[in-house]
């Protein structure tokens, strides 16, 4: 087994809402971004445990029982794709065991070798500053370009977040970007929510977008209506 080490957040297990069943989840530590509404920020100001690949392997297959009917490990952050060797690494040990993995990323860094051993793909789509559709076709083209290529499954998610990026702007833009990638499908939405505050204040840092209102599910509904009925 490869002798490395990554800086690890926090490993949880039993997810239902990390990728397809039920799936023990890797935070790792570090991000290129810094999203004011970020709900893992303990992953973007604190160093991380130093987790060794050996650590890693043990825990996770305690837990194999649990993937099954399409369950895995989804790896998380953060950005994972900051430790990408890591990650090349263990996704290579654990497809010894016939345990998939997918990952959950910002789609800024391309990585072919980690890529092409990857199950799947979540990437979740910035954009609370208003961008255009052309903006995020040029932002994520070659991550989605590389993912295509490798014929890999990605699901979008986008963090919706109400008077912030609900508008009908913003249906346009993520519709553009869709209809460029349409093998992506419809993008599915997460609502913002500010049980992450907690974290900010133990950390000394600002919320930020403690300003803006939590999402609903009507919030969400209202949205998705934005996006069906989207012209371009």
């Amino acid at each position: 087994m490869t002798l490395c080490k990554a800086k690890i957040s926090s490993i949880f297990h039993g997810s239902a809402v990390d990728g397809k069943g039920l799936r023990s989840v890797i935070f790792f530590s570090g991000c290129n971004l810094r999203c004011g509404f970020c709900h893992n920020p303990e992953t973007l100001f604190k160093k991380g445990e130093d987790y060794s690949l050996e650590d890693v392997i043990s825990v996770i297959k305690r837990y194999k029982n649990y993937y099954k009917n399409g369950g895995g490990v989804t790896i998380s952050g953060g950005e994972p794709f900051m430790q990408a060797d890591f990650c090349i690494s263990l996704c290579k040990e654990l497809s010894l065991s016939n345990i998939n993995v997918i990952a959950e990323t910002n789609g800024i860094i391309v990585n072919k070798p980690l890529m092409q051993l990857l199950s799947g793909i979540r990437l979740d789509v910035k954009n609370h500053d208003n961008e255009d559709g052309d903006t995020l076709i040029k932002r994520y083209s070659p991550f989605l370009n590389e993912c295509k290529s490798l014929n890999l499954s990605v699901t979008l998610t986008n963090v919706l977040i109400p008077t912030v990026n609900d508008g009908e702007q913003n249906a346009t833009a993520l519709n553009k970007l869709i209809s460029v990638y349409p093998e992506c499908g419809k993008i599915k939405l997460l609502a913002f929510h500010k049980m992450c505050k907690q974290k900010y204040d133990e950390l000394n840092i600002p919320f930020t977008f403690d300003v803006y209102p939590q999402a609903t599910k009507e919030d969400l509904d209202a949205f998705y209506e934005k996006l069906n009925k989207t012209t371009l």
